[in-house]
């Protein structure tokens, strides 16, 4: 299905994205596509620590067969 990245930004928020990829994408892979749609958006300046995010997995185990990284902020 898909992955959820949770960053947390400098106004003490998180804010999370739903990462469309394959089930054998990256975390770093997964990590920058919504670290770059964050900073994209303008919002409050996320951290680009990789350990401060946290990333899950969505759905069953077949996953997506798409091999681009989609991205939408939930």
């Amino acid at each position: 299905m898909f992955w959820m990245v949770a960053l947390l930004a400098r106004d003490g928020r998180q804010y999370v994205y739903r990462v469309y990829a394959p089930r054998e994408a990256l975390p770093a892979d997964l990590f920058w596509a919504a670290f770059h749609c964050h900073e994209e958006d303008g919002g409050p300046r996320a951290s680009d620590c990789f350990d401060s995010a946290e990333i899950w997995w969505i759905g069953d185990g077949a996953g997506p067969t798409a091999a681009e990284l989609t991205v939408h902020q939930y």
